[in-house]
């Protein structure tokens, strides 16, 4: 499954003059189709023709999950410190960080059912807010623990 990783975001964001178009979210794992292309040359061929305002808002430069990322941190500190500090007893693999692989959590970010049932996860955050937000930007996540469990069952620090 391949995503917008945040470096373009941070690029796009980062760049008041720019105006970040991005293919959609839950269509990129399907590949890439003409269709889709040719609608986002056709709304950025429009936003030259009428203008759009500079500076661009840095947030309003961000696609869904990095949207998504930044009202995770304003709504959890200890999730968004757990991302951008450094602390002692940390993982190593937490400081892996891009924002997709939190949001569709891999690598470190991944939790997993161990034998007994109970959940394990390298990184331990928030997931029961991170489920939240998902559904509310509309992002599709594939992963079978979320998909064919309650994630209420979940729960909210593994």
């Amino acid at each position: 499954i391949s995503f917008t990783t945040y470096m373009e975001q941070y690029m796009t964001s980062g760049a008041p003059y720019l105006k970040g178009l991005y293919y959609p979210i839950n269509e990129r794992p399907n590949g890439i189709k003409r269709e889709q292309v040719v609608r986002l040359i056709r709304e950025a061929a429009k936003m030259i023709m009428d203008g759009f305002s500079i500076p661009v808002n840095p947030i309003e430069n961000l696609a869904t999950d990095g949207k998504l990322y930044i009202e995770m941190c304003e709504k959890d500190k200890e999730f968004c410190s757990l991302t951008t500090d450094r602390a002692e007893g940390v993982p190593f693999g937490c400081y892996h960080f891009w924002v997709d692989e939190v949001i569709h959590e891999r690598g470190a970010w991944r939790s997993q059912r161990k034998p007994d049932g109970s959940i394990k996860s390298d990184c331990p955050f928030n997931r029961t807010l991170l489920y939240e937000l998902r559904k509310k930007y509309g992002i599709h996540h594939y992963d079978t623990l979320e998909t064919k469990e309650n994630i209420t069952n979940i729960s909210e620090n593994v």
